[in-house]
């Protein structure tokens, strides 16, 4: 069966002959704005079942009805990775979640530093922009997109089984590999565009779970520095191998 062109993620659970109900907003986008009528056929995708091509079996301005033909593709899960990540100006901060969900990262939480630019980031839209770069890569798993915590609540709350890579931008020269390092639970850690204060460097120092690593011989922006290191991490430890 064909893949459809447009994707649509959606909350109900997917299989063979089972109906969707569509949300008003999802309803007014696939009947308003990119004008599919009845027979249509869309992508469907929740995150668990893999993609499904769902068949529009009933179209109203404000409501709908999908049947699930057939599954598409199966579920693709990423790794067990984490971005952490401190928010820079609006747009940038859009790329860094973009990019997080598209190259594979399971969840992505803000963090809250001496030198973030950021006092409060809007959750919905971050997560909204994550749903937006999986329904348009054809991924078929969302990452959840925390709300802003300061960096030492995080660091408290550590689970130490869960490894911190830290791009640490002091430590500019040849990018360093990571042989010898088990796959399994991560995060990335990227600072900010000052970079950490002297005394969030000695607590990542201090602990035993962080590992810093140069992301090579020049001095990366924020955005730049989280895709290298994502990229980093899933070409040694993560699905591209």
């Amino acid at each position: 069966m064909e893949r459809a062109k447009i994707r649509l993620c959606v909350e109900h659970p997917l299989g063979e002959g089972q109906a969707v109900p569509l949300t008003a907003d999802q309803a007014h986008y696939l009947f308003s704005v990119m004008r599919l009528g009845l027979g249509a056929r869309v992508a469907l995708f929740n995150g668990r079942d893999g993609e499904w091509t769902g068949e529009v079996v009933e179209a109203a301005k404000k409501t709908g009805r999908l049947l699930c033909l057939g599954q598409a593709a199966p579920q693709l899960d990423p790794p067990d990775l984490w971005l952490l990540f401190a928010p820079i100006r609006k747009e940038r901060t859009d790329f860094i979640v973009e990019k997080a969900a598209e190259l594979g990262c399971a969840k992505i939480l803000p963090v809250q530093t001496e030198f973030t630019n950021a006092q409060r980031i809007r959750q919905d839209r971050l997560q909204a922009h994550a749903l937006e770069a999986a329904e348009q890569c054809l991924g078929t798993y969302v990452p959840e997109v925390r709300d802003l915590q300061p960096l030492a609540k995080v660091l408290q709350d550590w689970d130490p089984a869960r490894r911190i890579l830290w791009g640490d931008e002091s430590r500019v020269g040849p990018a360093e590999t990571l042989a010898g390092f088990a796959p399994g639970p991560w995060a990335i850690l990227i600072g900010p565009e000052g970079g950490f204060s002297e005394p969030e460097r000695a607590r990542l120092r201090g602990c035993d779970f962080v590992t810093p690593v140069s992301l090579g011989p020049r001095i990366l922006r924020a955005d730049t520095a989280a895709c290298a290191a994502i990229t980093l991490w899933q070409s040694a430890l993560g699905d591209w191998r």
